[in-house]
C-alpha cells in the first residue's frame, strides 16, 4: 500500500475467531509494520542507540579509546546489528548510520563536521552498510543448505 493509496478494511475469520488487524507487530525483537516497513523497528532502537551515544560521551574523558571501542561494542553495535539482516537495507537505516558516525567521532574525539572514513578504518570498526553486507554474506554461509541449486531445474532451462 502507498501513501497515495486508499486502506482497505477487510475482517480474516480462522475457525470462529476473528484475527486482529494490527498496525504493528513484534516479533523476537523486531517490530515490522503492517505496510512491511521498518520504520517502527528503527523508531524502536533509535532511543537505545541515542542512550548509547550519550553514555559514550559521559564516560569518554575518562577512558582509553580501546575501552571506548569495548563499550561501543557492548552497548551501540549489539543493538545496531541485531535482525540487520532484515532491516538493514531498509532507508531508514541512514538515521541509524548518523548515530554510528556520531559514535565513532566521540570515541576518536573530533567535530561533528570531520569526516569518519578514516577513523572507521583505524578502529576496525565496519560503517552499517559494511555490516549489512558482512551479515548476509555470514547467514548464507551459515545456511548454505537452503540455497543449494536444484540440477533438475538446471537440466530445464538449457
Amino acid at each position: 500500500m502507498t501513501k497515495n493509496s486508499s486502506s482497505v478494511d477487510f475482517s480474516i475469520i480462522h475457525g470462529s475467531k476473528k484475527i486482529a488487524n494490527v498496525y504493528n507487530t513484534k516479533f523476537l525483537g523486531l517490530k515490522l509494520g503492517n505496510t512491511l516497513s521498518w520504520r517502527s523497528h528503527i523508531d524502536t532502537i533509535i532511543p537505545k542507540l541515542s542512550s548509547a551515544s550519550f553514555a559514550l560521551r559521559v564516560v569518554e574523558p575518562f577512558l582509553s579509546e580501546d575501552s571506548l571501542k569495548m563499550v561501543y561494542y557492548s552497548y551501540f553495535h549489539s543493538v545496531m546489528t541485531y535482525g540487520l539482516i532484515f532491516w538493514g537495507n531498509s532507508h531508514y537505516s541512514n538515521i541509524i548510520f548518523r548515530l554510528q558516525k556520531r559514535i565513532i567521532r566521540i570515541i576518536v574525539g573530533i567535530s561533528g563536521r570531520d569526516s569518519c572514513r578514516e577513523h572507521f578504518k583505524k578502529l576496525k570498526i565496519l560503517p552499517l552498510q559494511s555490516q549489512y553486507i558482512l551479515s548476509l554474506l555470514l547467514f548464507v554461509v551459515d545456511n548454505g543448505d537452503y540455497f543449494k541449486v536444484n540440477p533438475e531445474i538446471l537440466q530445464h532451462q538449457y
